[in-house]
C-alpha cells in the first residue's frame, strides 16, 4: 500500500479509512475525528485513549509488520 503525504488527502477520507482499519482489529479510538482547527493542513485527531487501547493498537501494527 503506497502512503501518501500530501494535504491533498481528504482529511475525512483518511478518518473513515482508519476507522475501519482499526474496526478490523477490534481496536475503537472514540476520539478519532477530523481536526477542524486545521483545515489547510489536513490533519487527522487520533485522540486520547487508555493504555491497554494503545497496546493493542501496538500490537495490531507489529503484527501488520510482521506480515
Amino acid at each position: 500500500m503506497a502512503i501518501t503525504q500530501s494535504t491533498d488527502v481528504d482529511p475525512f477520507t483518511a478518518v473513515e479509512s482508519l476507522r475501519a482499519a482499526l474496526d478490523g482489529a477490534g481496536i475503537v479510538l472514540p476520539s478519532l475525528a477530523v481536526d477542524p482547527g486545521s483545515p489547510s493542513l489536513a490533519l487527522v485527531d487520533l485522540g486520547r485513549v487508555r493504555a491497554d487501547v494503545a497496546l493493542r493498537l501496538a500490537s495490531a501494527l507489529q503484527r501488520g509488520n510482521a506480515a
